[in-house]
């Protein structure tokens, strides 16, 4: 059976990347896909070249918000619009390697598995090389409320495994409390073949560390339902384990 596939990619003042990462989803090998875009600005400024670049795909749907909701707000609406047997996930300024669908969907129907990520290589807003992150062949809850390795542009999933609106509103760390959510429920399982690269940008929300601390926080308090005091231990031992991590990343080259 060849299964479809839902590419849902969020777009937010992502122009001078997002051609490049449009173009690593559509040459994908595995041609059974669709691809969601959700515009995510309240200033249309971007809009018309959007709407130029996808104007010959017929595999593109684009999807306009009315003002800038969030990256989990427009994932949500992603999915609902969805017709894939497996959701993927591509933020609009990282890259998919040509294979990656190919590979990852025969990985995950070869091993019967529900949701999985890949190693993935970290590059700087000029495409240089800076880091790798190795997927870890197994992971857990407990793994997770530790230290969070999964890259969200390596992620597919069936998407029989999640309920309404699936991502918390969070601006940031919405990934990694759905991630914790589902593996209560489902095995996740790392495929250590590098099929993608993800962009660190300056100006990313990601890229404040005070920003990842206090969403970390309010993942665990809010989400998980831990109590405070185990909160703030939790973000404790996650901020060890990110500079542990960054480290690791670096020398990985």
């Amino acid at each position: 059976m060849n299964y479809k596939v839902s590419i849902i990619i969020p777009y937010y003042k992502k122009k001078l990347f997002f051609l490049e990462t449009l173009k690593s989803a559509i040459n994908q090998t595995y041609k059974n896909f669709e691809i969601i875009i959700i515009y995510d600005d309240t200033l249309k400024t971007d809009l018309k070249y959007i709407e130029q670049i996808i104007t010959h795909y017929k595999k593109i749907k684009l999807l306009i918000n009315n003002k800038n909701y969030g990256v989990a707000y427009s994932r949500n609406k992603g999915i609902k619009y969805a017709k894939g047997d497996f959701i993927a996930f591509l933020d609009a300024d990282d890259i998919w390697d040509i294979k990656k669908l190919a590979i990852q969907i025969r990985f995950m129907r070869k091993n019967c598995i529900n949701f999985s990520h890949t190693s993935y290589r970290i590059i700087d807003e000029k495409n240089f090389l800076i880091g790798r992150q190795v997927a870890k062949k197994y992971t857990s809850y407990f793994d997770l409320l530790k230290s969070c390795d999964i890259g969200l542009s390596t992620v597919i999933f069936k998407k029989n495994i999640i309920n309404k609106d699936p991502f918390p509103k969070l601006k940031t760390k919405e990934d990694y409390a759905l991630w914790l959510k589902l593996s209560k429920k489902n095995k996740i399982y790392g495929l250590k073949r590098t099929l993608s690269s993800w962009r660190k940008s300056k100006k990313s929300l990601s890229s404040s560390i005070f920003q990842k601390y206090f969403a970390a926080f309010k993942v665990y308090y809010i989400e998980e339902n831990l109590n405070f005091f185990i909160s703030i231990y939790r973000v404790l031992i996650l901020s060890y384990f990110y500079l542990f991590k960054r480290i690791k990343q670096k020398t990985s080259i």
